[in-house]
């Protein structure tokens, strides 16, 4: 039998003695095994988990009866080793005693519930994801790691123009040295942080409680009201946005979803990253106007993703070049500086670009684009007809102006996802 016991900080829990006088094996951090007092002969000190496995399998194929002791910080079961463990004896083999969330130990220090929060873990894990998620959404934790703790979190939200968060890094969690401290993503990733820690961050724009009950924890979903809103819940100068038709394609081709990034270049209303905000990206708009700027401000505050869409005014493909790099970019309209933008788009993207065009002339520029990047490069020319009244109770067709879309595809190999953010029920 292997038992898994989690505990808070490095207190062990009143049973731990006897678990460990009684344990053939016991595994754990250093840290867990000094404090539990764990005899050297008996211990395994945790570096890669696949040694400590193999351990534990040759332990259990030499004596079935042995009693294999596991320490692991609050819950196992939520983001803890007892995903590797029951992947790799069976959770029949266990017995899995947890301990409080170091998440929901942080909110509670703060005395604020914590159903609204979206949680994910860098731990193991690419971080790009739960950078993208701080910069999305307005109530996050991150379980930390090196590489993706509190100084890289406030570097990533500082290199996003016009987001505004606050910062709780709560350390040694239930330990002698534990403390809370509050602070700006500058200040944060100005200082050197313990290793052991928990992030907490807050749009300054979200209240800390929210307003309204929620039924299922973490992020919310696909917005009420689905998405290709139509050209009337954004404000627009003189029709100036991407159609609602075309808007549908491309959100298809972009696929923005939680733990990205999109890039909206050329934004005009900033209806395409709004939309992708909704749907849980976090955006970058990037428009030369200074009415338009304002237009995408007030648009994706109209429709309460203020938090995640931040606006850079300035001139394509400049103003791209400080920006974090996206998992997708739209590119719409077709200026003189078309191809560079493209190029820049499509040499910087993790996954696609999607260009909207009017113009004819500028689709083999487009393309060619697309291609020198070693992007899969497909397109289609969309024009709607779209039912109108006229007089005497009768519809016509009201034909919308064509407009060419292409999109690029970066060829990736296939490989297994390691989930690493929490959106349903959490523990």
């Amino acid at each position: 039998m292997i038992t898994v016991l989690g505990q808070i900080g490095t207190s062990p829990p009143d049973e731990s003695a006897a678990l460990v006088n009684a344990a053939d094996l016991v595994i754990g951090a250093r840290r867990h095994l000094d404090a539990a007092g764990v005899p050297a002969d008996r211990a395994l000190a945790l570096g890669p988990l696949a040694p400590a496995l193999d351990t534990v399998a040759a332990l259990l194929a030499k004596d079935p009866d042995a009693r294999v002791l596991v320490l692991a910080s609050g819950d196992p079961g939520f983001f803890g080793i007892v995903r590797s463990l029951a992947e790799r004896f069976g959770a029949d083999a266990l017995d899995v005693r947890p301990g409080v969330s170091s998440i929901a130990q942080a909110f509670a220090r703060l005395g604020v519930p914590w159903d609204d929060a979206v949680v994910v873990s860098a731990h193991g894990r690419d971080p790009r994801p739960a950078l993208n998620i701080c910069r999305a959404q307005p109530k996050v934790a991150v379980l930390t790691a090196p590489g993706a703790g509190p100084a890289e979190i406030g570097a990533a939200l500082t290199a996003m123009p016009g987001l505004h968060r606050r910062l709780v890094v709560a350390t040694d969690l239930g330990g002698p040295a534990e403390a809370l401290v509050e602070l700006t993503p500058a200040e944060a990733a100005a200082r050197d942080w313990p290793v052991v820690n928990v992030v907490l961050c807050l749009a300054d724009t979200a209240a800390p409680v929210a307003t309204a009950m929620r039924s299922v924890a973490g992020h919310p979903g696909p917005p009420e009201g689905g998405w290709a809103l139509p050209e009337s819940a954004f404000a627009h100068r003189d029709a100036m946005l991407t159609k609602a038709e075309v808007r549908a394609v491309a959100l298809a081709r972009l696929g923005p979803r939680l733990g990205e990034l999109v890039w909206d270049v050329g934004a005009g209303s900033g209806s395409v990253a709004v939309e992708c905000a909704r749907l849980g990206a976090a955006a970058v708009a990037v428009e030369r106007a200074a009415d338009g700027v304002e237009r995408i401000r007030a648009n994706a505050a109209a429709h309460g993703v203020a938090h995640a869409v931040a606006v850079v005014h300035g001139h394509a493909p400049e103003a791209l070049a400080d920006l974090p790099d996206p998992d997708a970019v739209f590119v719409g309209g077709g200026g003189a500086d078309l191809a560079d933008v493209v190029a820049l788009a499509a040499a910087r993207a993790r996954r696609t670009v999607v260009v909207t065009l009017a113009a004819l002339d500028r689709v083999p520029e487009a393309r060619r684009a697309l291609l020198a990047a070693g992007l899969t490069v497909e397109g289609v020319q969309l024009q709607a007809n779209r039912l109108a009244p006229l007089p005497g109770d009768v519809t016509r067709l009201a034909a919308t102006n064509p407009v060419f879309v292409l999109w690029g595809l970066r060829p990736v190999a296939a490989g297994p996802a390691t989930a690493n953010v929490s959106q349903g029920v959490s523990t």
